[in-house]
């Protein structure tokens, strides 16, 4: 058992720098913490703890979850609800809470997609989950082609005045669609706080479709999630696929994915980070703060180890 948590009291004096998000009263730290991988019912507790303790203490403010994070669905949020009971209780106020609904989370007609059923049940679980009354911050986690736009928005903006989150964004929505969303959303004066994308070295389609102008020009914040693209863009790969590596297992990346070409593109980056005295992973999170209206950058950790390259590109150790 550890011993009881007390933050660092330097927590804010180390280096992490904070953004504001568009054209709101809220700063997130350039890197935030991610629970979508390593906090979930298969992983170890007290790793998933040290990893969250460390992130605070060196000032990562912004935790990310999300209904169906795990594995198992939902266990990263009960992850969160014991962290939050053992250790962050006496720090909820400095903390900025988010999590999402959008994806498969229970059987049945009304346990995944966009609809207002789905969406404030959804919520109501995560908060029993998490052990909160509210959350900073809930996104509609992805575009619902069938269900009418106004439904999901209007939900979303009732969960606001429920007082069960403080703010809202959208996650991996298409253009036009997020462009009515900011409109009727701020028309309702319950603005869209953020965006979420995937954003990366590799795959730039926020920038390539407009997106993140959009959100630049409507004072909505932005933040990259896999920005390391699952593991490519760090040192793992560059002579081939470790055998305990995430592209082995073939889950969220297939071997076939790492081509001759590819891998060249990633070598040579990493030639080019060297140079620079920096990891291939330093530059990559490097990169993606550097573009016009990024407000922070989600980062995932194995370790508390890897967690302190991460933050490197912000903090100076």
């Amino acid at each position: 058992m550890m011993e009881n948590y007390f933050a660092d009291p330097t927590r804010y004096d180390g280096g992490m720098e904070y953004n504001r998000c568009g054209r709101s009263g809220v700063k997130l730290p350039k890197v935030s913490l991610g629970f979508w991988h390593n906090f979930g019912g298969v992983d170890s507790f007290e790793r998933s703890r040290e990893i969250t303790r460390y992130a605070f203490d060196h000032g990562v403010t912004h935790f990310d979850l999300a209904n169906n994070y795990g594995p198992p669905y939902g266990s990263a949020e009960e992850t969160l609800g014991r962290l939050m009971d053992d250790d962050f209780r006496p720090y909820r106020d400095e903390l900025f809470i988010s999590t999402k609904a959008g994806y498969d989370m229970w059987p049945g007609p009304y346990g995944n997609w966009g609809s207002r059923k789905y969406l404030m049940a959804s919520l109501d679980q995560s908060l029993k989950r998490m052990h909160l009354d509210y959350v900073d911050l809930f996104y509609s986690h992805r575009f619902d082609p069938e269900t009418p736009i106004e439904e999901t928005l209007q939900a979303l903006v009732d969960v606001v005045r429920s007082g069960k989150a403080l703010y809202i964004g959208i996650s991996r929505w298409p253009l036009e669609a997020t462009r009515y969303a900011f409109q009727y959303l701020r028309e309702r004066d319950v603005p869209c706080l953020i965006y979420q994308g995937k954003l990366n070295m590799l795959d730039r389609e926020p920038q390539e479709t407009g997106i993140l102008d959009l959100c630049r020009e409507q004072g909505v914040g932005f933040i990259s999630f896999s920005p390391l693209a699952q593991g490519l863009l760090t040192d793992r790969y560059l002579n081939g696929i470790p055998a305990d590596s995430r592209m082995s297992k073939g889950k969220f990346l297939k071997p076939d994915m790492l081509t001759n070409e590819l891998l060249e593109q990633i070598r040579r980056w990493n030639a080019e980070a060297q140079e620079k005295g920096m990891t291939l992973a330093q530059m990559a999170l490097s990169w993606i703060l550097e573009q016009a209206g990024v407000t922070s950058v989600l980062v995932g950790a194995s370790s508390t180890e890897q967690l302190k390259k991460n933050l490197s590109c912000v903090l100076h150790y």
